[in-house]
C-alpha cells in the first residue's frame, strides 16, 4: 500500500489537519510507529502517545480536540477504530486479490468454480463442489463431496470440510479447523461396549460468519447443524451434532455446546464454557467464562455464572460467601464452646 493522506482521507470521507502530500505505506501501533506509518486513536487512555508517535499520520475521531501540540498529520473520522479496520481489510489481506488454480491443486471436473476464486496448492476439491465467486481457498484444504461455499468466503490453510456441508457468504474459517465431522453418538450395548450410529446430516453455516483456528463443527446425526448469521467462533471451539448457534452469538476459546442444544440470538458466551446437551440458552444471554450450564436459560438478556451457573449478581455473592468459609467455621466452633462453657455453667448452679 501507498497512498497520501489526501486519498486516505478522501477514501473515508474524513476532515484533513497538516500535509496533504505525506505518504503512507503501512499501518503501526500509535505507540511504535514511524516514518510513512498510519495509526490510529480511539481509546483516550493512549492520548499519550500521539504527542510523541513518530508515525506519519494519525487517524482520531471528529470530536478529538489536542491538548498539547501534535507533529503528526491528523485525519478526522467518525470512529477511527472502524475506519482503520477498513484499511486493513481493504488493504492489508494480499490473498484477497489471488486468483486462479495452482498447479497443485486437484479440483474435480464437475466443481464449479465462480469467477476471481483462488485456489492454493495441494488443496483437493471433490465433485459436484460449488464455490461463489471470489472465494480464496488457501493450500492443503479438503472440501468433499456435493458441498457448497457462496461469495466472498475465505477458507484457511488446513480445512477439512466434509460432504454435503453449506457455507455461507462473506465467511472466515481459520486454519485446521473441521467442518462435518460425526458427531459424538454411540449406542451402549449389553456387554458394556458402543456401537457407532451413522451421522447421516450436514453443517449449515450461514452468512458472515468467522470461526477461529482448530475448532470442530460436527454434522447432525440426521438434519443439520446450524451456525446463524454473524456468529463468531474463536479458537479450539466444539459444536456438537444438531446444535444451533443463533445469529450474531460469539462464543470464547475452549468452549463446547453438546449435541442439540439450542443457543440464542446475540448471545456472549466467555471461555471455557460448558453447555450440556438437549437445553436451550435463552437470546442475550451472557455467560462467565468457565461456566457450566446443566438447565435451560429461560430468561432473555440475562447474566450468569458459575457451575452449575446461575444468574450472575448472586453467583458472586455466594462466591464471597464461599470465601468466608473458614472463618466462618471457625467463629461457629468458637461460639459453640462458648455455648457449651455457659450450660456447664449453668449446670453447675444449679447443683
Amino acid at each position: 500500500m501507498q497512498i497520501t493522506v489526501a486519498e486516505l482521507a478522501k477514501l473515508l470521507n474524513g476532515e484533513l489537519i497538516g500535509n496533504p502530500d505525506t505518504i503512507i505505506s503501512k499501518v503501526a501501533k500509535i505507540e511504535e510507529g514511524d516514518l510513512h506509518a498510519l495509526s490510529f486513536l480511539s481509546n483516550p487512555k493512549y492520548e499519550q502517545y500521539i504527542y510523541t508517535t513518530k508515525s506519519s499520520a494519525v487517524l482520531v475521531n471528529k470530536n478529538f480536540v489536542p491538548s498539547s501540540p501534535v507533529n503528526t498529520v491528523l485525519i478526522k473520522v467518525d470512529d477511527a477504530y472502524a475506519s482503520f479496520t477498513f484499511l486493513l481489510e481493504k488493504f492489508g489481506n494480499t490473498a484477497s486479490q489471488k486468483v486462479g488454480i495452482d498447479v497443485q491443486a486437484i479440483v474435480s471436473k464437475t466443481a464449479k468454480i465462480g469467477k476471481d476464486v483462488w485456489i492454493g496448492g495441494l488443496s483437493y476439491i471433490e465433485n459436484e463442489v460449488s464455490i461463489g465467486q471470489n472465494t480464496k481457498i488457501f493450500p492443503q484444504v479438503y472440501i468433499g463431496e456435493n458441498t457448497t461455499i457462496g461469495d466472498n468466503c475465505i477458507i484457511l490453510p488446513g480445512v477439512k470440510i466434509y460432504d454435503h456441508c453449506v457455507i455461507g457468504n462473506n465467511c472466515i474459517i481459520h486454519a485446521g479447523t473441521v467442518i462435518g465431522s460425526d458427531g459424538f453418538g454411540f449406542a451402549p450395548l449389553p456387554d458394556r461396549s458402543y456401537k457407532k450410529i451413522p451421522q447421516t446430516g450436514n453443517v449449515i453455516i450461514e452468512d458472515d460468519v468467522e470461526i477461529g483456528s482448530n475448532c470442530s463443527v460436527d454434522r447432525a446425526t440426521m438434519g443439520s447443524t446450524i451456525i446463524r448469521k454473524g456468529v463468531k467462533l474463536d479458537n479450539l471451539v466444539q459444536i456438537a451434532h444438531n446444535v444451533e448457534i443463533g445469529e450474531h452469538t460469539v462464543i470464547a476459546s475452549q468452549s463446547g455446546v453438546a449435541g442439540s442444544s439450542k443457543v440464542g440470538k446475540y448471545c456472549i458466551i466467555a471461555g471455557q464454557v460448558g453447555i450440556v446437551g438437549h437445553l436451550t440458552v435463552a437470546d442475550g444471554s451472557i455467560i462467565g467464562g468457565q461456566s457450566g450450564v446443566n438447565s435451560n436459560i429461560k430468561q432473555a438478556n440475562q447474566k450468569w455464572f458459575g457451575s452449575p451457573a446461575f444468574e450472575y449478581v448472586d453467583a458472586l455473592k455466594s462466591h464471597v460467601h464461599f470465601k468466608l468459609l473458614p472463618s466462618l467455621e471457625k467463629r461457629v466452633r468458637e461460639l459453640e464452646q462458648q455455648l457449651k462453657n455457659i450450660n456447664q455453667d449453668q449446670t453447675k448452679n444449679e447443683l
